[in-house]
């Protein structure tokens, strides 16, 4: 994992969840893809690589 590698930490509320995000400048960002949390809680983005984990103690199995 490259040392700049962007972890972010989400909660159940943030679901679907897709990179970009809304936070990321248009001119910054990639094709937007949803990445599923529901399997073991963690998601990395095939495109920029950034990270995505649920925060402790949420559920992705009801999204």
């Amino acid at each position: 994992m490259a040392k700049d590698t962007k972890i972010i930490e989400v909660s159940a509320k943030d679901l679907p969840l897709h990179c970009p995000t809304h936070e990321v400048a248009l001119w910054c960002s990639h094709p937007r893809v949803f990445l599923d949390l529901s399997e073991n809680g963690h998601a990395s983005c095939p495109y920029c690589g950034t990270q995505y984990q649920l925060k402790a103690g949420e559920s992705a199995s009801h999204h």
